[in-house]
This record gives C-alpha cells, sequence and structure tokens, in this order.
C-alpha cells in the first residue's frame, strides 16, 4: 500500500452529444496527467456525452458509442494513470449512470449512481436504474470510494463506503450553478466528510449546457473538513493534489487558494458562460440584439460583449413615433461604449403599413395594448429578416419580472433563440449593471464601465404610447419582485406575502397575472438558470389552471 497518492483532476467542458470533442479533452487531460506523475485522474460525471444528456441516452446508438469511446480510452492508460471515467453504461436492460476504473490497458471496475435526482432540474429517474450501493475500489493498494454526484448529496453512500473500508472518497459531478450552490455543496460535504470521516475529491463539469450552467469550483477537502484545493469557477482547469498518509490519515499538501466567486460576479459569469457556450456550441458567429435604450437590452449586450467580443454583437435601434431622443442617444452611447455594431432601423413606415391594411376592421375602435404589440412585433419581424439574411442569432432582453406578469409580447420581444436575462428580476438587473460598471471581471472581453449612467436611472418604459412607463401597468418593481419572489422562488402561502406589509388588491392581481401567462412562459426561448427556480425546468405549472390562492379584501 502506498502512502502517497497525485491525484489529477479535470475540470473540462463538454458539448452534449460531442463525444469526439469532448474525448478530445480527456486525451489532452490524460496526457497532462502522465507529464506530472499522476496516479489517478479524475474527469467529470457523464462528460463523455455532456450533462445533462436528457433523452440522448435512450438513443442505443449513443450509448453504443459512448463504450466504444469507453474502450478506446481504456488502452491509453497502460502505463497509467488510473482514469475515474464517467459514461452511461449498458448492462442487461437496465441503463446505469456509471464511473469505469481504468487502468493497465483496459477496464477493471465498475460502478453505478445509486441516488438518482428527480427533483428541480433533474429528470434521471427517467432514464437511467439506480445502481446497488457500490463498494470501494483498490486503486494503488488504497480503498477508493465512488460516489457520483447526487451519492454525495444524500445520506447513505458515503456512510456505505467508510463501513466498506475507502480511505479516500472520489465524486465525479455535474453540479449546474445557482446562487446557493456553492455553499450548499459545501455545507452537505461537511456533513457528509463528518459522518464518514473521510477526505473527498470533488470534480464538478464546467460549462453552459441550454439553460444550465455548471461553474466548476471543483475542490479537495481533508477528513477534517478543511478545503486544501479549489479549481477556478466558470473555466476550464487542471489540478494535481498530492495526499500523503502520516499517522492513519490522508492529508493533502497541495494549497490553491482562490477567491471565491459568489454575488453579483458569480451571477455576471454565469450569464456569460451560459450565452457564450450556447451561440458557440451551436454554431453562431454572432448574436443580434434588438438596442431600446433601456436597462434590459443594454445589460444582454454588455453580456453578450463580455462573453463573445463586440466584433460578434450587432445591436439595432429600432425607433417609432414614441421613442424618446434620450432612448436613441443612450442606446448609440451604449453601443459605442460596447464597440460593437449599431444600426438604426426606423419602423413608423411598417407601422402606418399595418395600420392602414388593418383600418377597414379596426375602424371606430379606441387604441389599446393591440397597437403596441404590433409595434414590438414589427421590430421582431425586422430582426429575426437581419438574423435570417445575416445569420446571427437573435437574443431576447426581457427580465424574469417582465416574464413572471406577461409583461411581454409574444412573438414580439420574446421573439428570439436565447435569454441571458431570464431569471434575473428587473431589481436584480439594476444591481448587476451598476455592478458591471464598477468591476470587470478577468477574462471576460467587454470595456470598463460600459453603460451610461441614464440608462440606469431613468424610469423604465417601453415607449409604446406617449409618456409611458412601466409603473402605468405595474407597481413599482421592488414591491413586485418582492411579491413575485414569495409566489415564484418560495411558494408562499398568500397570507404569508401579505403579512409583509402588501396590499390585498396588488397581491391579488400579481398571483393573476402570474398564472395566466404561463402560456407565454412555455414559448418562451431558453435562459440561463440562476436563481433556485427558473421558468421552465424548476418551474412547471399547468398551462390550463383555475386555482387561486385565496386573497382576503
Amino acid at each position: 500500500m502506498t502512502d502517497t497518492l497525485k491525484i489529477a483532476s479535470a475540470q473540462i467542458n463538454p458539448t452534449v452529444g460531442a463525444l469526439g470533442d469532448n474525448m478530445a479533452k480527456a486525451r489532452t487531460a490524460l496526457k497532462r496527467a502522465k507529464r506530472d506523475g499522476a496516479d489517478i485522474l479524475v474527469l467529470p460525471e457523464l462528460f463523455i456525452i455532456g450533462y445533462p444528456p436528457e433523452d440522448l441516452v435512450l438513443k442505443p446508438a449513443a450509448v453504443a458509442d459512448c463504450k466504444a469511446e469507453a474502450l478506446a480510452f481504456a488502452k491509453l492508460t497502460k502505463t497509467g494513470p488510473a482514469v475515474i471515467f464517467s459514461t452511461p453504461w449498458r448492462d442487461g436492460e437496465k441503463l446505469y449512470s456509471a464511473v469505469l476504473v481504468m487502468r493497465g490497458g483496459e477496464i477493471t471496475d465498475i460502478r453505478y449512481k445509486h441516488h438518482l435526482p428527480n427533483y428541480g432540474v433533474f429528470d434521471e429517474a427517467r432514464v437511467f436504474s439506480p445502481g446497488p450501493l457500490p463498494d470501494p475500489v483498490e486503486i494503488c493498494g488504497v480503498q477508493i470510494g465512488l460516489p457520483i454526484c447526487e451519492d454525495i448529496w444524500q445520506d447513505g453512500v458515503a456512510r456505505h463506503l467508510a463501513q466498506k473500508g475507502a480511505q479516500i472518497l472520489i465524486s465525479p459531478n455535474g453540479s449546474p450553478y445557482r446562487r446557493t450552490a456553492r455553499h450548499e455543496r459545501l455545507d452537505i460535504v461537511y456533513e457528509r466528510i463528518e459522518r464518514a470521516c473521510l477526505p473527498l475529491v470533488y470534480v464538478n463539469q464546467v460549462g453552459g449546457q441550454d439553460e444550465l450552467v455548471f461553474d466548476g469550483s471543483s475542490f479537495s477537502m481533508t477528513a477534517d473538513a478543511k478545503i486544501c484545493q479549489f479549481l477556478p469557477s466558470f473555466e476550464e482547469a487542471y489540478g494535481l493534489a498530492i495526499w500523503r498518509k502520516k499517522d492513519g490519515q490522508w492529508t493533502c499538501e497541495s494549497q490553491i487558494n482562490l477567491p471565491p466567486l459568489s454575488g453579483h460576479a458569480a451571477d455576471w459569469r454565469a450569464m456569460c458562460l451560459g450565452l457564450g457556450d450556447y451561440v458557440n456550441k451551436n454554431g453562431f458567429e454572432q448574436i443580434i440584439l434588438g438596442m431600446s435604450g433601456g436597462v434590459d437590452s443594454a445589460m444582454a449586450a454588455a453580456i453578450a460583449v463580455d462573453a463573445l467580443g463586440a466584433s460578434r454583437v450587432w445591436c439595432v435601434m429600432m425607433p417609432s413615433k414614441y421613442t424618446s431622443d434620450d432612448s436613441l442617444e443612450d442606446a448609440k452611447k451604449c453601443a459605442q461604449s460596447l464597440g460593437c455594431r449599431y444600426d438604426i432601423i426606423p419602423i413608423p413606415d411598417a407601422v402606418a403599413a399595418f395600420s392602414g391594411m388593418l383600418a377597414p376592421h379596426f375602424g371606430g375602435l379606441a387604441s389599446d395594448t393591440t397597437e403596441e404589440n404590433l409595434q414590438s412585433r414589427i421590430r421582431a419581424v425586422t430582426l429575426m429578416a437581419l438574423s435570417n439574411k445575416f445569420g446571427p442569432m437573435l437574443v431576447t432582453t426581457g427580465n424574469k419580472s417582465e416574464m413572471a406578469v406577461g409583461y411581454a409580447t409574444l412573438y414580439g420581444d420574446m421573439c428570439g433563440g436565447y435569454n441571458p436575462l431570464k431569471d434575473v428580476y428587473k431589481t436584480e438587473v439594476f444591481e448587476l449593471v451598476k455592478w458591471r460598471n464598477k468591476n470587470k471581471p478577468e477574462g471576460l472581453l467587454g470595456p470598463d464601465n460600459p453603460i451610461p449612467k441614464r440608462i440606469i436611472t431613468k424610469p423604465p418604459s417601453a415607449e409604446l404610447r406617449p409618456d409611458q412607463t412601466d409603473q402605468d401597468s405595474l407597481p413599482p418593481y421592488a414591491i413586485l419582485d418582492d411579491i413575485l419572489y414569495g409566489l415564484v422562488e418560495q411558494e408562499l402561502a398568500v397570507e404569508e406575502i401579505l403579512a409583509k406589509g402588501h396590499k390585498a388588491e396588488t397581491v391579488r392581481r400579481i398571483q393573476h397575472l402570474l398564472h395566466i401567462a404561463e402560456y407565454k412562459r412555455r414559448q418562451a426561448p431558453p435562459g440561463v438558470k440562476i436563481g433556485s427556480r427558473n421558468f421552465g425546468r424548476d418551474r412547471r405549472y399547468p398551462i390550463t389552471n383555475k386555482y387561486r390562492d385565496i386573497v382576503p379584501d
């Protein structure tokens, strides 16, 4: 039995379904681990096919291709190091989420994921079978436990491995970002470590996959719950931890101390990574968005430039007769600050043409939201025409507050391929742009102080009628967002929301708007998950739904 183990962690960014590209990343990590004299290389959960693969693993050919790639990769381990390799694996009639131990040029051991998450954004019980409680595997004479992601989050597996003689836990993970993720991970790992009295190497995926963003933030922790290694957040990384056994305890000599990414910095990086990977992994060279002179489109443009660079971002201002001079000036100034392409395409002629076409049917009727929505849909058609002709993906810019209450036009400003602001409330938009103006995170591509001050300070307005502001139709955003947070994120009873001091009439109206806008959200583009309950993967309410939590008068 050795008293020293060198364990290499490869925090990689896979693309779902891109087996060749993902395996190329694994081969690069293996070469580096060989050079470093590592004993073990650890790869993230299901990296070979990308996480989450969803129903892709129900395709027999995809699972068979994963097996073929795994068998080929195992041959590369003939001269070491051993590799902890995660893949979908069929055993008879059952499909498992598995870790393979590769060494000496072959697959020597297989362990299956015991706990399958089936809550929030996870749906693994739909596609995988649960494995039995896993026993340890001997590597280099050391008993290693291999809990897979959820097996660390749930009680039982770590304790079982300890009882079976495990000395170190190595856990491949696909744990997505949300604001509380890092603290929750550390808290649950502390608990598992304390109960099992075992050190842990935790290797997490990084990258964007549709609505999910994986932040990486891989770490190693000793049995007394001391973090001895932290890999960066929101970027690919590699780390080597040197473990030594002293007085019967495994300790880690590696020290990688990184400032923790949290708060606005983490949210901003998550939105940049989510948008950037969605664009890049789906093969788009450029994005296009409508630049209104308001804070939402300015924030979306800033995120796009940070993620992709100014040359890949195209902003288009489409003024109507209601667009203010301030908005024209602010949109241009913001685009210039960001350094991206900026064009103006006025829409009054198109509005007049549609109005004339509809006049025989609308004659004698007062203008209402129909005419307002017409402007929004004309802008969507204009942007989609540019997208079709020149190829950029259209990015939408609506925030979570608007999506919650339906303050967005279906087939209008909701039109597009992706929305980086989808899970960010309006009050959070203001906080984030103020933060970004004061900070430029390392590795992002945008300028300092990108968003003009007036965009942040002026009253929000859709500018679809004279002298319009958002507060003509909605309560102040501080009130609206507090009510929505209670209804959406916390699923509070109405009485609990009223106890915060909100008016019954306001709560009744917001609850009603939230429910009747579900059909719009079902047709909205995907967007980055930031909070605890995003619309789509987390919160799945029926469209036809007459239930209302009764609001007392």
